[in-house]
């Protein structure tokens, strides 16, 4: 099993910033790809952005392509997501996932494990 713990969310103003980070832990994999995902009230949850594990391969939603960054610190086993420019639009919890076999990154079905979530409030 492998246990993810996402911290950093919280309220910002709209234009702020924000630090998600992902740390994982138990049964760690040798290579896997970290993504994030979120979920709106009423909304499904939606691909944010994934990483994989030599950090070579990155993919973002078009939407937040250009405002937000994932990173990932193997020797800690911990992923981030900056976000900058935030939009009321943004609020959501923030999920992070992990994929160890096959499948998309941009697929939340191709991940096995998820984090409890942090929830991310921008107000306008």
């Amino acid at each position: 099993q492998v246990q993810l713990v996402e911290s950093g969310g919280g309220l910002v103003q709209a234009g702020g910033s924000l630090r998600l980070s992902c740390a994982a832990s138990g049964r760690i994999f040798s290579s896997y790809t970290m993504g994030w995902f979120r979920q709106a009230p009423g909304k499904e949850r939606e691909f944010v952005a994934a990483i994989t594990w030599s950090g070579a391969g990155t993919y973002y939603a078009d939407s937040m392509k250009d405002r937000f960054t994932i990173s990932r610190d193997n020797a800690k086993n911990t992923a981030y997501l900056q976000m900058n420019s935030l939009k009321p639009e943004d609020t959501a919890v923030y999920y992070c996932a992990v994929k160890t076999g096959w499948g998309l990154p941009r697929m939340s079905n191709a991940y096995n494990y998820w984090g409890q979530g942090t929830q991310v409030t921008v107000s306008s």
